[in-house]
């Protein structure tokens, strides 16, 4: 059978590709900041594929590799999460909130502020962390870099007060939690701490270099990060936003993945409709091409492998 041929999928197949914002299941203990006074009521998702989570207990909601992981995060007032780098790309979508992204080893080599339709790419090595700085509950969409998205680097003073709080990291990426009684097991090594050569080898951002790793929210459709994107650079994804008036269909779809950022949507299959609603995100097969009609106007962003 051709790969071009679209082979029909019933409700409930396009149903367990949907991940909707009200169904997500957050991990509180996802990672070695979980217990620092600040951080610990941030809450970790992994929306599709393993992410970076500490936890083996994360819940995942769609394993299937896509070439890159989504995930999320959400965080009241004031909360915080610490400085790390990461081996891959890391993109977020402020989808609410009001954001403060701090980079640096203890985030004050520079700053930027973020509000919802904002996206941030951040290199690797480099430190980075955020708070939410604003009066709401927030939420981060976010996109990791390739299948597996590698360890985080945490910050030096990160392990320092994770062990004043009982938090033990395996080299393995597994987190020891030992209030909860949990042991160090015999033939494990505990992950080093991040030595100052490692930190030296870190990029350093200047305030101006900062914004430009930020595309901030304009109406319409636009290509956010792409080779002829607002932000450039290599990603191995391309994410896009698409503006859509009601009763206006999505196209080109096929082997990406979507999240409406706001409005709502119809996918229609051949045994009924599927609604999309804010904050939910859909992964699209490759031989699929979906009818999806805004039932508003909308703004709906598309994540899609760059091969």
């Amino acid at each position: 059978m051709s790969q071009d041929v679209q082979l029909s999928m019933s409700l409930q197949d396009w149903e367990a590709r949907l991940v909707r914002y009200v169904d997500l299941r957050p991990c509180y203990n996802a990672f070695i900041d979980c217990r620092t006074p600040g951080s610990e009521a941030k809450e970790n998702f992994t929306i599709i594929g393993p992410g970076v989570s500490e936890n083996p207990d994360q819940y995942v909601h769609i394993a299937e590799p896509h070439g890159f992981n989504i995930g999320g995060a959400r965080q009241p007032p004031a909360c915080v999460n610490s400085q790390h780098s990461h081996d891959t790309a890391e993109v977020f979508l402020v989808h609410s909130g009001q954001w403060r992204f701090d980079l640096g080893e203890t985030g004050q080599d520079a700053q930027v502020e973020m509000g919802p339709g904002d996206v941030i790419s951040l290199p690797t090595g480099m430190f980075r962390g955020f708070t939410n700085i604003g009066t709401d509950i927030g939420f981060l969409w976010a996109v990791l870099g390739e299948d597996d998205p590698g360890r985080v680097l945490w910050a030096p003073d990160v392990f320092k007060l994770a062990r004043q709080h009982g938090l033990v990291l395996l080299e393995t990426g597994q987190l020891i939690d030992t209030v909860a009684g949990q042991k160090v097991p015999a033939d494990a090594t505990i992950m080093p701490e991040t030595t100052a050569q490692q930190v030296a080898a870190l990029h350093v951002a200047t305030p101006a270099e900062a914004e430009s790793f930020v595309a901030k929210a304009k109406p319409g459709s636009l290509q956010i990060i792409h080779k002829d994107g607002v932000l450039r650079g290599e990603h191995g994804f391309s994410l896009s936003q698409v503006s859509l008036s009601k009763g206006q269909q999505l196209a080109d779809v096929a082997g990406a993945v979507i999240f409406v950022h706001k409005g709502a949507m119809t996918l229609t299959s051949e045994e009924g409709p599927l609604p999309l609603q804010i904050g939910d995100t859909l992964s699209v097969p490759h031989d699929q091409d979906p009818t999806i009609i805004a039932n508003q106007d909308s703004v709906i962003h598309i994540v899609k492998k760059v091969l």
